[in-house]
């Protein structure tokens, strides 16, 4: 059997971005002249408004319907479906991520962080800061965990968007009867594209992720729903083991 090559939710790659023909000879006449493509300022603030809107919420509760590509070594897509459940509140969270390959349920009380893998019987806790924020940065740099989408809340940071090299307004699109604005952006590597709900909510609908490291160009898909400021009880953020359930210690993730 061939060997499977996972990727990080974050190294994943889309189809060919569908942009007008105006966009199209802009951007060749900005190769040609061995340049960076230029970054919207526009598209910069919509980021920045949708992660601001998104800090300034109290709960909220997403699904994610998301596809994966996993590569082969011989360089051929197999695509893997999950499903991603998000209960956020400030500080807390649970992410319960369910898919045929793994399923796994990482838990933010607002003093430990814990992650649980439900079919194994596995579960490891840690002491953990006191804001969402400061537990992924943790966890990432301690441990080598990235969780799903939590870049989302990111851009509005203004030294955040000093990664992109490309960023511009592709056009409108109506996802589930949601008007939203369809954005494409570039970054070392990788290439993306958010769809933003239009209005005084501006939600991420869809986001489509690519690695342009990889030959095989593996793409990442995922359609968001959401509940804004839902009511969140103490007990869901709540961890109690199984009394099956066996402790085992984080490895310390050491980058290169």
């Amino acid at each position: 059997m061939k060997r499977l090559l996972l990727l990080s939710w974050l190294a994943a790659t889309a189809p060919l971005l569908l942009v007008p023909a105006a966009a199209q000879a802009e951007s060749a006449v900005v190769q040609e002249a061995g340049e960076e493509p230029a970054v919207e300022p526009q598209a910069v603030a919509a980021l920045q408004r949708m992660s601001s809107y998104l800090a300034s919420l109290q709960t909220a509760q997403i699904t994610s319907e998301g596809s994966l590509d996993i590569v082969t070594e011989d360089g051929q897509r197999i695509q893997v479906d999950g499903v991603t459940s998000y209960k956020i509140r400030r500080p807390g969270f649970v992410i319960d991520f369910v898919s045929d390959a793994k399923t796994r349920r990482f838990i933010y009380d607002g003093k430990q962080f814990t992650i649980f893998a439900p079919k194994l019987g596995y579960y490891a806790t840690v002491p953990a800061p006191a804001t969402n924020k400061e537990v992924f940065d943790l966890i990432y740099e301690k441990y080598g965990i990235r969780l799903p989408l939590e870049d989302l809340v990111s851009w509005n940071d203004a030294q955040r968007a000093k990664s992109l090299t490309s960023g511009y307004l592709v056009g409108t699109a109506t996802l589930g009867g949601i008007p939203t604005d369809h954005y494409a952006f570039r970054e070392k590597g990788i290439d993306w594209e958010i769809w933003i709900q239009q209005g005084d909510q501006p939600l991420a609908r869809k986001l489509v992720i690519v690695d342009q490291t990889d030959p095989a160009r593996p793409t990442f898909i995922a359609r968001l729903q959401w509940k804004v400021n839902p009511p969140l009880a103490d007990g869901e953020f709540a961890f109690v083991a199984d009394k099956n359930a066996k402790r085992v210690d984080i490895a310390t993730y050491k980058g290169e």
